[in-house]
């Protein structure tokens, strides 16, 4: 996520689909908590794990931890990221600041492609069941969304505080119907497409509202659960 010459390409990722995949993969190891904060793995570990090789996971690493979710250090082993409740109070507001933004600016510019993406994304949600996925679909979600704005920088920042709350709601105890909000998606997309913004932002600024409400108030969610060792 690199260049801000465009916001297709900061926020459809300029990576080989191979790459993409194994991304998601791991992201979804972390989001389903099969990967966590006490989880012991090395890039050889999990090369083994997803059957891949170590440069394909150094480079997912690296990127997840330009997004926060990995914290890598010189001369100790990855480990995932543990969010206190002040970090995603922070990350949820400026969040908040970003996207109600971006959001007023997609409605002045609907793109006919995009917006069948995000219908396509929604139809996704609504189909998944799995914790993880539906984690990372709802934050793709968003990210589409920024992607008509047109405004490269403001969607790049988006792109690194999504992974982050989509971490926090991975690490708390948040039943699956209380961050998959498929149904408001779908609202947002038809808001959109008639260039409401009035309405587009109220469904956000109110989606928002019940992520935050969700996020600060949920308590930590242990796992035992590990794909390496």
């Amino acid at each position: 996520m690199n260049s801000f010459a465009s916001p297709q390409t900061l926020v459809a990722l300029p990576f080989a689909p191979a790459v993409e995949d194994l991304y998601s993969r791991v992201l979804d190891a972390i989001l389903e908590q099969r990967l966590h904060t006490t989880s012991r793995f090395t890039e050889e570990s999990l090369a083994q794990v997803f059957g891949v090789r170590r440069s394909d996971i150094r480079g997912v690493l690296t990127r997840l931890s330009h997004q926060q979710v990995i914290v890598l250090r010189a001369n100790h082993r990855p480990r995932v990221a543990q969010l206190n409740v002040e970090q995603t109070r922070q990350a949820l507001h400026a969040r908040r600041l970003t996207e109600l933004m971006l959001v007023r600016l997609a409605c002045q510019r609907p793109c006919p492609l995009v917006l069948e993406r995000l219908r396509t994304l929604v139809d996704n949600e609504r189909q998944c069941t799995e914790r993880g996925p539906a984690i990372r679909l709802s934050g793709e979600f968003h990210l589409q969304l920024a992607e008509m704005a047109g405004n490269a920088p403001l969607a790049h920042f988006l792109s690194s505080l999504v992974p982050l709350v989509s971490l926090a709601i991975a690490q708390f105890d948040v039943a699956l119907e209380d961050y998959c909000a498929w149904h408001l998606h779908e609202q947002i997309v038809d808001a959109l497409t008639r260039r409401d913004a009035a309405k587009a932002v109220m469904l956000l600024d109110r989606h928002l509202d019940h992520l935050e409400a969700v996020l600060l108030n949920a308590q930590p969610l242990c796992s035992q659960k590990r794909v390496a060792g």
